[in-house]
């Protein structure tokens, strides 16, 4: 008889999982809205001249931690065409570029907030949404239908819906206040629309869409252990059509990588309760453990320690007008 012989090994160590370059830190230099682009040029210079300051002073941080002050910083500008599409790339970038540049700053990489969404036919918003694993308050019945099903996410145990409700011999159940999980003495409950829906199909929410958006720059997002999103080399021109711009443009092409250990973004006031929100969404996200492996390694040989909690890794800079 011919003998058989079987290999065994851990499938954790057979899968291959891709790895992005990454820079110490990414800072976004504005994430505006379509009325902001109709505001014209000054509007953006006025955005990027509050911004500059904050940027050099991040840049001087990580010159001052990095040894040999070899900081990689990459910086990325963010522009809405999921919710509303003004104009067109190649009347628009240009502008945002235009201004950038007279107050001293340079965007290394530009990136579609629809690519959130879906990006070169990955469906991105849907890998994060596969992953998310909810946090159960305390006493969790399971009675709820899961954020799957409801498009709707929190960080504790919510209010009893339906008014009071009579338990079978027993009195009526009064109302309760809802409270958060991991609550310093008093509660900051947050509710989070991940998406909502019509005929049409689904719609994600903005929140949900940062929150995709802050793991592409983290560089935790895999499909079938491949990176789904790697920035294009800017063309001789900008298209006439938002669809036909890639989902991340490398505008500069000494650009440090557009993925990063850490980020930090440059954002008005107005955005405090979505980047709350997005926290919110974070700290439920599951990252494939091969990628923290790699990120962790990789951080360590430079000397450079990192939280073990993603929303730990991000900052801000919220500045008013």
């Amino acid at each position: 008889m011919t003998p058989a012989y079987a290999a065994f090994g851990e499938v954790e160590a057979e899968r291959r999982v891709a790895s992005a370059p990454l820079s110490h830190v990414s800072i976004e230099l504005g994430h505006l809205y379509m009325e902001d682009f109709q505001a014209g040029p000054e509007r953006l210079r006025e955005q990027f001249r509050h911004v500059a300051p904050w940027a050099e002073t991040m840049r001087a941080s990580w010159r001052a931690r990095v040894p040999g002050g070899r900081a990689r910083v990459s910086t990325c500008f963010l522009i809405d065409d999921y919710f509303s599409r003004f104009s067109t790339p190649s009347e628009l970038v240009p502008m945002v570029l235009e201004a950038a540049a007279e107050c001293d700053l340079t965007i290394d990489y530009l990136a579609r907030e629809s690519a959130c969404a879906e990006a070169d036919g990955v469906k991105l918003a849907r890998l994060v949404e596969d992953r998310l694993v909810t946090d159960p308050p305390p006493g969790t019945d399971g009675s709820r239908p899961p954020v799957t099903e409801t498009g709707w996410l929190c960080n504790g145990a919510r209010s009893p819906y339906g008014g009071a409700v009579q338990v079978a011999m027993g009195s009526a159940q009064g109302w309760e206040p809802p409270a958060q999980n991991a609550k310093r003495r008093h509660s900051i409950f947050v509710d989070v629309e991940l998406w909502d829906s019509d005929s049409r199909g689904r719609t994600w929410s903005c929140p949900f869409l940062a929150a995709v958006w802050q793991l592409l720059r983290l560089g935790m997002i895999r499909n079938d252990g491949e990176l789904p999103v790697r920035p294009t080399p800017r063309g001789p021109s900008f298209p006439a059509n938002w669809d036909e711009l890639p989902a991340v443009v490398q505008l500069n092409p000494a650009a440090a990588p557009f993925s990063a250990y850490t980020t930090m973004s440059v954002l008005s006031p107005r955005f405090l309760p979505v980047e709350l929100a997005v926290r919110t969404i974070l700290s439920q996200v599951f990252v494939d453990a091969a990628v923290l492996r790699q990120v962790a390694d990789r951080s360590g040989g430079e000397g450079i320690p990192l939280p073990d909690e993603l929303v730990d890794r991000i900052s801000y800079i919220f500045l008013g007008a």
